[in-house]
């Protein structure tokens, strides 16, 4: 199985330099549709509902203070396996000439982020997990 690593690591040679909030949220994309379309996770790392959206905080720590990403220094593009490139090759496809900041409001609006976020408020702290049932439920039905 890749790892998010290598999922960032490829979004980035595919897509070129971009803002960390944007990275973030076109791996959630990638895990999401990965779980609909190939019935499987793309990565093990789990997906924090933050207040600016899904994050996964391995993933943050390794481009933590920097706002735009070039080269994480980790992870293998080459990792990927066909079928894992083609889901994140759609992703990107759809989601790719999107801003961060609209990609972070579109997930404020879905039920996986949501639903994690209940009880808090919009800017509390918070760290819970955006489970793969939450997210292969809520895209498969679109």
């Amino acid at each position: 199985m890749a790892t998010v690593f290598d999922v960032a690591t490829y979004i980035l040679k595919k897509h070129g330099p971009m803002a960390a909030m944007k990275l973030q949220k076109l791996v959630y994309y990638s895990q999401a549709w990965s779980l609909v379309w190939d019935e499987k996770p793309l990565f093990s790392n789990q997906i924090q509902a933050w207040a600016n959206g899904p994050v996964v905080r391995d993933l943050y720590e390794a481009h933590r203070g920097q706002f735009e990403i070039s080269v994480l220094g980790k992870g293998k593009a080459a990792s990927l396996k066909k079928a894992e490139c083609d889901t994140v090759n759609a992703v990107l496809k759809f989601y790719g000439n999107k801003q961060g900041q609209w990609l972070s409001d579109l997930t404020h609006r879905e039920d996986p982020w949501r639903n994690a976020r209940t009880g808090l408020g919009p800017g509390d702290y918070g760290d819970r997990e955006i489970s793969h049932a939450a997210m292969a439920e809520y895209y498969g039905s679109l």
